[in-house]
């Protein structure tokens, strides 16, 4: 008798970028830098930075509604929404509760996410969770940021790196056979964190600390030796849980913080470059939004297809760092 196991299977995905488009050349007007310093350290070329009525919020909205549509699922079957951000419209009530009344898809779960750029593996990982217990069915797992507003515009060191942007994956609750080795759904997941790295990552201000919001700041060279170790020892970590290797990965979508970090990555895993999604050029940091544009993008240009092994993973403040490994 064949036994059936529960996976998450991921139905369709979206993104949304802010309107303008700054590029590095616009930025030598605005800050002491120059094309030739940001790309040779970052690989960074533009970045979509948030108008006036462009929130949070708005741009989540915007990239699950497409999620849903490449899914052809209705809005009101959603029963989970889960959206990762570090740059929430309010305090409180989580922005996904806007994304739901927004989507008109009232009375499931719907909660916010605080891991900063690993958010969106953290909220997977927890739909994942909900989906395979059966607390719900079908999930909107959001990852969106406006971390312009969170800039320090004086700091060229790091008013750089980041954008803003939503991406948006649908996931299913479906029954599939586990010897199946073609079978869709997210197969393994790890989730780490490490409270002593604070200093190296982090806004200076909070509601409870300074009643603002506060500015990053980050000490880079610290954060990027700890990316490559971490991150590279999670992916073996995922591996080893599903008993596959490296070889056997179609793609890799890291998180897009640093070009350097994903090439380092790789090698340490002997991945070959053409299997990375890189998408930090044109979207630069997009903390949490990062990974689920990536994957988008790569789903619609037609790089990664139906069937493929793909592997998710992203590091951030806290420092916080995970990976998943689906069968798409």
């Amino acid at each position: 008798m064949t036994t059936t196991v529960r996976r998450s299977v991921l139905r369709g995905s979206g993104s949304a970028l802010p309107e303008r488009c700054v590029t590095n050349a616009e930025m030598t007007t605005m800050v002491d830098t120059t094309d030739e310093w940001i790309v040779e350290r970052t690989g960074i070329r533009a970045r979509h930075i948030a108008g006036e009525g462009e929130t949070t919020g708005s741009l989540a909205t915007l990239a699950a509604r497409r999620a849903l549509d490449a899914a052809g699922i209705d809005a009101s079957s959603i029963d989970c929404i889960i959206l990762a951000t570090a740059t929430p419209d309010q305090t409180f009530p989580a922005t996904a509760t806007i994304v739901q009344n927004n989507l008109g898809c009232r009375g499931g779960i719907a909660f916010d996410v605080a891991a900063v750029c690993s958010g969106f593996l953290y909220a997977l990982t927890t739909a994942d969770a909900l989906l395979r217990g059966g607390n719900a069915r079908r999930a909107l797992v959001i990852g969106a940021e406006t971390f312009s507003r969170i800039l320090d515009w004086d700091d060229r060191t790091t008013c750089v790196l980041f954008g803003d942007g939503a991406g948006a994956v649908v996931l299913e609750a479906v029954d599939v056979d586990p010897a199946d080795p073609a079978a869709p759904g997210i197969i393994a997941s790890r989730l780490h964190a490490d409270g002593a790295y604070n200093e190296l990552l982090y806004v200076d201000g909070g509601p409870s600390t300074t009643q603002t919001v506060g500015k990053l700041r980050m000490k880079g060279r610290e954060v990027f030796r700890h990316a490559v170790v971490n991150l590279a020892s999670v992916l073996e970590e995922v591996l080893a849980e599903a008993g596959l290797t490296s070889a056997q990965i179609d793609w890799v979508v890291p998180h897009q913080a640093n070009l350097r970090i994903l090439d380092a990555t790789a090698r340490k895993l002997s991945l070959p470059p053409e299997k990375v999604v890189v998408t930090v050029d044109h979207h630069a940091n997009t903390s949490a939004a990062s990974v689920p544009l990536a994957y988008d993008e790569a789903v619609r240009d037609g790089r990664i297809k139906p069937g493929d092994l793909v592997m998710f993973e992203a590091m951030g403040g806290g420092f916080t760092w995970g990976a998943a490994l689906a069968r798409v």
